[in-house]
């Protein structure tokens, strides 16, 4: 009778479902920005469908996601609790900024989501076209600032592709680089400068209650439920698509990394994740595996390539 107890207690244990496991995510920017939205996003979706017991977010600001990242891979080296979201702003960022710690130093799980960039005004500017901040561009490419996120980011890209484009010198532009999203938006409010550039999602609330005018997204083609051309329509043949990305810390074992990405992928295929993305305007552009390692690789070289082309790497 005792050995069919302690049998029945070790048939039970067995059939118990492993811990989940518990994360903390690094968000390598201050708060309102594209990486914290991210980050907070997987946090909510991850508890809401018990993937994960706990997740906390912490956020690392500076330098394009660099300082966060040379903080994540020097303290987690082997931890399979600690995650990090990034995406194509870090790749300009670490090229620009000479990173001594680059995207080889941490294990890459999954791209996740796609935003295009967004072309905004404060309301009360006479700009009322795309074709008006170009024509402005053209004449003094120096009175026209743009607020946007780090040097060497997406929207610094997004705007030295624009110039070019336009005939303008992309090494002339008035770019201001701001650590997060909030503060950007708040020198756009404040009429501190021409222009913002940044994810559609960082200014759709101000651009539906009217403080902000929206000119153009950067999308090939215009977006269902976004009342703006693409940038394309102002004569301008420049499409811009910023990634976002999860990764893990370095020195994990295969089977650790193998749990992270079955977690992350139980998440990209939930109702919570697919509603959570039709909110944000994010592009499902889930890439998991050796397909997102090679994927990335192409992404630096190219990304590379772009920052030579507007003066921003040597």
């Amino acid at each position: 009778m005792r050995h069919f107890f302690l049998a029945s207690i070790l048939a039970g244990a067995m059939a118990l479902p492993a811990l989940a496991a518990d994360y903390t995510i690094i968000a390598p920017a201050g708060p309102g920005g594209g990486w914290d939205q991210t980050a907070r996003s997987i946090q909510t979706v991850l508890q809401d469908e018990k993937i994960s017991g706990s997740v906390q977010v912490v956020n690392v600001p500076g330098a394009g996601g660099t300082i966060g990242l040379a903080q994540f891979t020097g303290q987690n080296a082997g931890n399979p609790n600690a995650l990090i979201v990034g995406g194509y702003v870090m790749v300009g960022a670490i090229l620009t900024n000479k990173s001594p710690v680059t995207l080889a130093d941490v294990t890459p799980i999954a791209r996740l989501t796609g935003e295009y960039e967004a072309i905004v005004v404060p309301a009360a500017s006479p700009l009322q076209s795309m074709g008006d901040l170009v024509e402005a561009l053209k004449a003094d490419p120096g009175a026209v600032s743009w607020a946007g996120g780090s040097a060497g980011g997406t929207d610094h890209i997004a705007a030295g592709l624009i110039a070019k484009a336009a005939g303008v010198d992309p090494t002339k532009i008035n770019y201001i680089a701001y650590s997060g999203g909030g503060e950007a938006l708040a020198a756009i409010l404040g009429n501190q400068v021409t222009a913002g550039i940044s994810g559609y999602g960082e200014f759709e609330a101000q651009v539906k209650a009217g403080t902000l005018r929206l000119l153009a997204i950067s999308s090939p083609e215009r977006i269902e439920g976004i009342d703006a051309p693409t940038i394309k329509e102002s004569g301008l043949d420049v499409v811009v698509e910023n990634w976002r990305m999860i990764a893990a810390a370095p020195g994990l074992s295969a089977e650790q990394t193998a749990a992270v990405s079955a977690d992350i992928e139980k998440m990209v295929n939930s109702d919570s994740w697919k509603e959570l993305l039709k909110t944000k305007g994010w592009q499902n552009t889930y890439l998991a595996g050796d397909a997102f390692k090679e994927q990335l690789a192409k992404d630096i070289s190219a990304t590379e390539a772009i920052l030579k082309d507007i003066g921003l790497v040597q």
